[in-house]
């Protein structure tokens, strides 16, 4: 199961995801994401994964095309850093945020 909730502020707009990023829910982060970048009026757009436990390779696809389209991610733990990694060294646009375990992000 994945849980998908966008999070507004005046500078930004942040697609948060949780739980298991693998099909069927990968079709839905894909109208999130095309939903959420129609309507950003000037703010960066974040997709924070810190809360991800399981990406498949169908979703990795997903986020290189969402990281090639400029969004910038926020992650935590080992797997979400690792899979951030790879993705950046395949992707046009270096735009990947540091990753630190005890970065919080309240704006």
């Amino acid at each position: 199961m994945l849980k998908i909730s966008l999070v507004d502020s005046r500078a930004q707009r942040r697609l948060v995801l949780e739980g298991r990023l693998v099909a069927p829910w990968v079709a839905e982060l894909r109208a999130a994401w095309d939903g959420a970048k129609a309507e950003l009026d000037g703010r960066e757009l974040v997709v924070d994964i810190e809360s991800v436990m399981v990406i498949s390779q169908e979703a990795e696809n997903v986020l290189l095309h969402m990281m090639n389209e400029g969004a910038r991610f926020r992650c935590s733990g080992v797997l979400t850093k690792h899979v951030l990694q790879q993705l950046k060294r395949r992707s046009r646009k270096i735009l990947v945020q540091p990753c630190t375990d005890d970065q919080k992000d309240h704006k």
